[in-house]
């Protein structure tokens, strides 16, 4: 095989080739060096937010609820990463307060199982209420805003709490259906 001296025509191309395949390998390869990477920052994936207090991580927390003035539904998880129980006291609007405890190790679902239900959830559905929380095993306390959801989103609907029948309210039973009567066979 014969090597053939180049140009100088020749050895600007090769340069100039070589030039933008270097610029354009940094600019393909750089941009995780001056961008953060996505994937180790944690935020809220779902309709609810997320706090911390001491060793409790609150996850995925929203009220569901008919209205301001409406019982509200507490649901989302709580993990305790701690070797000791916890006991989480969350307060909403006018004094509502709800307690949930923790297992050491462990977490606690909101999901209907537990009963977390606020006698007001203090906003109308698609807006923000302010919740204060605290935990007994290190005495933090903090406040954090949750969304107020409605059961207009199928899933969310079974969250809804039902209000309790008031003093002198009835339900009536459905009525019964009737019984078929069996046919004659008249003349045929």
């Amino acid at each position: 095989m014969r090597f053939t001296a180049m140009n100088r025509g020749q050895r600007g191309k090769l340069a100039m080739a070589t030039a933008a395949l270097g610029i354009g390998l940094l600019s393909v390869t750089g941009c995780g060096y001056i961008n953060p990477q996505q994937t180790s920052e944690q935020y809220a994936a779902s309709d609810g937010t997320l706090a911390d207090l001491g060793p409790l991580q609150l996850r995925n927390i929203m009220i569901i609820s008919d209205g301001e003035d409406k019982p509200g539904r507490i649901v989302g998880a709580v993990y305790n990463s701690s070797s000791e129980d916890a006991v989480l006291t969350i307060t909403g609007v006018d004094g509502a307060q709800v307690q949930v405890p923790v297992k050491k190790n462990s977490h606690a679902l909101l999901d209907g199982a537990t009963q977390a239900i606020l006698s007001k959830a203090g906003g109308r559905p698609g807006s923000l209420v302010e919740l204060s929380i605290s935990e007994d095993a290190t005495n933090e306390s903090a406040k954090f805003k949750v969304p107020v959801l409605d059961g207009t989103i199928v899933d969310y609907k079974e969250y809804l709490p039902t209000s309790p029948e008031t003093p002198g309210s009835e339900t009536t039973a459905p009525e019964p259906t009737p019984e078929p009567t069996p046919a004659t066979d008249a003349g045929h």
